[in-house]
């Protein structure tokens, strides 16, 4: 579909015969008693793009919705890990065979050391 717009349509060579094609049908139209109300074409878009709009709505409603239970499943899963974690040192705490390991050395490229 072209869009033009007002001054183009009527200002400009290139479109001329548009604008006939335009003047010619809107004559007929309004010889016949046919007039379109530009209202109705209005509403008529408004009504689409609302439409448009609700189902784009549902869609985000409907994504969110997952985030959500996303993000609760992933708390829950934390916290048991952080308890498993808790839970385990505790249980390391009182044996005498678990031994920390010293922490890794760590060298800066470039120092020379």
């Amino acid at each position: 579909m072209l869009v033009l717009d007002r001054t183009a349509f009527y200002d400009t060579r290139p479109y001329s015969h548009l604008r006939v094609e335009f003047e010619r049908r809107l004559q007929a139209l309004q010889q016949a008693g046919d007039v379109p109300d530009p209202r109705e074409a209005q509403i008529t878009c408004v009504k689409t793009e609302n439409a448009k709009l609700r189902e784009r709505l549902d869609r985000l409603k409907q994504t969110l919705d997952e985030l959500t239970d996303f993000h609760t499943q992933a708390l829950a899963r934390l916290a048991a890990q952080h308890e498993e974690i808790i839970r385990l040192r505790e249980a390391a705490a009182g044996t005498s065979w678990v031994s920390r390991l010293p922490s890794p050395r760590t060298m800066v490229i470039g120092t020379g050391s």
